[in-house]
């Protein structure tokens, strides 16, 4: 851990997951990584076209409450199977790779 010199903040480098990082355990932290790199893809999708929730929501299959929940970060409402479904639906194909975590020291 370093400190920030001008304001003497303390700066911990990432292990790669924030979620792991703040504590949770890691199949949870594992869990949200993906999740959050799904809703990025999602969110990007409706910035780039431009999308209104309405249309957004007819374009990944879903309601209009749904995208709202989305983009208001209620993540806990939404399986990886729902995220990976409406990015389907918008044309964007989900690759998955796996690698081997560090052990734990």
């Amino acid at each position: 851990m370093k400190k920030d010199q001008r304001k003497g903040i303390a700066i911990e480098k990432s292990g790669g997951n924030v979620f792991a990082d703040i504590g949770f355990p890691d199949f949870e932290a594992e869990k949200l990584r993906i999740m959050a790199e799904l809703v990025i893809h999602i969110e990007r999708f409706i910035e780039t076209g431009r999308l209104t929730q309405a249309q957004a929501a007819k374009r990944l299959g879903v309601s209009q409450p749904r995208i709202s929940d989305l983009l208001r970060g209620r993540f806990h409402l939404f399986s990886i199977d729902s995220l990976v479904e409406m990015l389907t639906h918008a044309g964007i194909r989900v690759t998955l790779k796996t690698t081997r975590l560090p052990r734990a020291a």
